[in-house]
């Protein structure tokens, strides 16, 4: 079975766009690796996690920023499809 990211963010904060825009990236970059990406409004103000099924990926109090697209996909590729290229996200 494919994997699954969930996007947990602050609805309160106004972080819903965000959370969708990161869903349409990995969506497009990873179609035929995942299962779908869930977004989860938060109970938790201020929360930003994104979950590859149940385990914490990145969590934006724990990394003290947003993770920009870059990072978001190199993390998931590591964690979903550490063969694939990420072309120009690949780059330092």
């Amino acid at each position: 079975m494919k994997p699954t990211v969930t996007i947990e963010y602050c609805p309160k904060c106004g972080w819903l766009l965000r959370a969708a825009w990161m869903a349409q990236e990995l969506l497009t970059t990873f179609a035929e690796e995942l299962e779908g990406v869930t977004l989860k409004p938060s109970a938790v103000g201020g929360s930003y996690l994104i979950y590859v099924n149940d385990e914490v990926l990145m969590d934006r109090k724990v990394i003290g920023h947003f993770p920009e697209i870059k990072e978001v996909k190199q993390q998931v590729r590591d964690k979903v499809a550490p063969e694939k290229s990420l072309g120009h996200s690949d780059r330092k």
